[in-house]
């Protein structure tokens, strides 16, 4: 790292508990403050080539004509040495025994957001958190999550996914995760994508790209929630 004063931009997907997809993630882009802006401007380069100067990136919009930008993207995100990824899996949300644990869904999201920036926020550097807006109450919420992480945290606060580029680049992996783990092949482009990413984790981690990484794997980390009785994802 160079700088002292890290961000992480995150975003999920399916966070919701009666949603379509039983396969809830959560991730965060890792970039050094100090460098942040350089990075916005290279990924607009990379949009400007593409003539998508003012386009939000997501994983819903991948299609055959936007494909090349965003194996771009991911080529760029993997071969920067400055940035990094943090993700969290739940793959079968179904299974979920809210009563046991005397919890909401809503309150058991933001332990699996505690769970995927604590590990990530440790010192000696100190950290802003920059998390997707979902509703009304979010801002409340976050701050109730910053009071739980370590005193490393400088700031969690909520911004919009469409003017935050990094936010974006955490999308489009979160999703690929997701339809990964789904195990869908309804879109040749996305699974394109998919298999991109994939390869690029078998290069860093020697493993799948769904599959819980060494705690100390640094380029691409991930944590896998594995729930008694849950044979998905595997």
């Amino acid at each position: 790292m160079t700088t002292d004063e890290i961000n992480i931009y995150c975003d999920e997907s399916c966070h919701l508990l009666n949603d379509k997809s039983n396969v809830m993630v959560l991730g965060g882009i890792i970039c050094p403050n100090d460098i942040r802006y350089n990075i916005f401007q290279d990924i607009k380069k990379i949009k400007q080539k593409y003539n998508l100067e003012f386009y939000e990136m997501k994983w819903t919009k991948i299609s055959k004509s936007k494909l090349d930008f965003y194996k771009d993207i991911i080529r760029y995100f993997f071969e920067n040495n400055q940035l990094r990824f943090r993700g969290l899996i739940i793959p079968n949300k179904s299974i979920l025994n809210h009563e046991q644990f005397n919890q909401t869904h809503d309150k058991f999201y933001y332990k699996m957001y505690y769970d995927l920036l604590y590990q990530v926020t440790r010192p000696p550097y100190k950290y802003n958190i920059f998390i997707d807006i979902k509703d009304t109450k979010g801002a409340l919420k976050i701050r109730n999550l910053k009071s739980f992480l370590a005193t490393t945290v400088n700031k969690i606060q909520e911004v919009r996914s469409n003017e935050v580029e990094l936010i974006q680049l955490a999308d489009i992996i979160i999703g690929a995760n997701e339809y990964f783990c789904r195990k869908f092949s309804t879109s040749k482009p996305k699974l394109e994508v998919v298999n991109l990413i994939n390869n690029y984790c078998l290069k860093f981690n020697n493993k799948m790209m769904n599959k819980t990484t060494d705690y100390c794997a640094n380029k691409y980390n991930l944590l896998k929630i594995k729930l008694k009785g849950d044979n998905s994802c595997e």
